[in-house]
């Protein structure tokens, strides 16, 4: 019989990436989705598109915040495995909202947790908990493994680390195959455009056809191990299918900087990031083409396209994180497969794309 699986969050990156992969994989896949004004599940069936989905997929309204409703739709559903990928993932914005933060990414977790339990489904039901490079915070040691001690900087990164020990805590209680994805940054096209790879990507491509000036960026220097979505999700579903539950890395165990990450952005398009200055006066200077009020191309001109904005900066900054994936190689058998050049490259051409239709639409 084909498994199912009830993964909150499903219309997000990863979730969206997850359901593709689990589709793929035969499983009936049911989704928590949070009720909008707006349809918001286009990158999720955009991914999907060319699957034989049929009746294999089943989309719930529903919230995190929502302790009946999550109950009845795991006793409903009775799923082989519990991907809980839903959070308020923002690390700037958990800054400004820490209480709702910490409902969803804290008590969210723990409400999908105790649903399993109450429903009876603790010796059948697998539990992924996604968790999150940021618990490291101010890290002691470089490169961070599973035993590297936490330091959370955020209220995201405290919520998520209520939820990290939640899920041992019911592992070690109540025998449930619980275990946690410890998963360091990882992108796509599909990432949300407010977090600061989509952000560089997206505008990046505006900035080459004529339709934005720069790019307002925090910290340059700041340092992230960036992987594939794609590949990451691959590591979530490899985790529920060990013979132990546990608690695993995922990452590339690389790092690079955000003004890394610019730079590959516009050499994607042919073009060269000179920088120039220090901290806050910081900025990277490029030829980009010059664009006539008809919209055509009159020439290239030198000028800044990357600046440094204060109001970016995090009242408390992590500034290097770097996993070392050992235990998932040996264990998981996983490794990436996507290179942090061709990931910025795929980024890149998806966002030139649509920057090309924003501009077509404009005329």
């Amino acid at each position: 019989m084909n498994k199912t699986a009830f993964i909150t969050g499903v219309t997000g990156q990863d979730g969206a990436y997850l359901t593709r992969l689990l589709l793929s994989k035969g499983y009936v896949v049911h989704g928590l989705m949070r009720r909008a004004s707006q349809f918001n599940t286009a990158r999720l069936f955009e991914l999907c598109a060319d699957l034989p989905i049929g009746e294999r997929l089943t989309l719930h309204y529903g919230d995190s915040t929502d302790s009946l409703n999550i109950s009845s739709l795991i006793e409903d559903i009775r799923p082989d495995e519990v991907y809980n990928l839903a959070a308020q993932s923002h690390v700037s914005v958990s800054f400004e909202m820490p209480l709702y933060t910490s409902d969803v990414d804290a008590l969210g977790a723990l409400r999908v947790l105790e649903a399993v339990r109450c429903a009876a489904l603790a010796q059948k039901t697998r539990v992924y908990q996604a968790s999150t490079s940021e618990l490291f915070g101010k890290v002691c040691e470089i490169p961070q493994t599973e035993t590297t001690p936490f330091h959370p900087r955020s209220p995201y990164a405290v919520a998520k680390l209520f939820a990290y020990w939640m899920t041992i805590n019911y592992r070690e209680s109540y025998k449930m195959f619980a275990s946690n994805g410890i998963l360091f940054n990882h992108e796509s096209p599909y990432r949300g455009e407010t977090f600061v790879t989509r952000k560089i990507t997206l505008a990046a491509a505006r900035i080459m056809h004529g339709l934005q000036d720069k790019i307002l960026l925090g910290n340059l220097s700041a340092k992230r191990d960036w992987g594939h979505a794609r590949d990451f999700v691959e590591a979530m579903h490899l985790i529920l299918q060990q013979d132990e539950p546990g608690d695993f890395i995922i990452a590339t165990g690389e790092q690079h900087s955000v003004r890394e990450f610019a730079e590959l952005a516009f050499r994607a398009v042919g073009v060269g990031v000179r920088w120039e200055g220090e901290g806050v006066n910081e900025v990277g200077i490029a030829r980009v083409p010059i664009f006539s009020p008809a919209g055509a191309v009159k020439g290239e001109e030198e000028r800044v396209v990357v600046a440094v904005s204060p109001q970016f900066f995090r009242p408390s900054e992590v500034e290097t994180l770097l996993g070392n994936p050992q235990k998932s190689k040996n264990l998981l058998g996983w490794e990436p497969k996507t290179s942090f050049p061709k990931l910025v490259e795929e980024m890149m051409m998806y966002d030139m794309r649509l920057a090309s239709e924003e501009k077509e639409k404009s005329k």
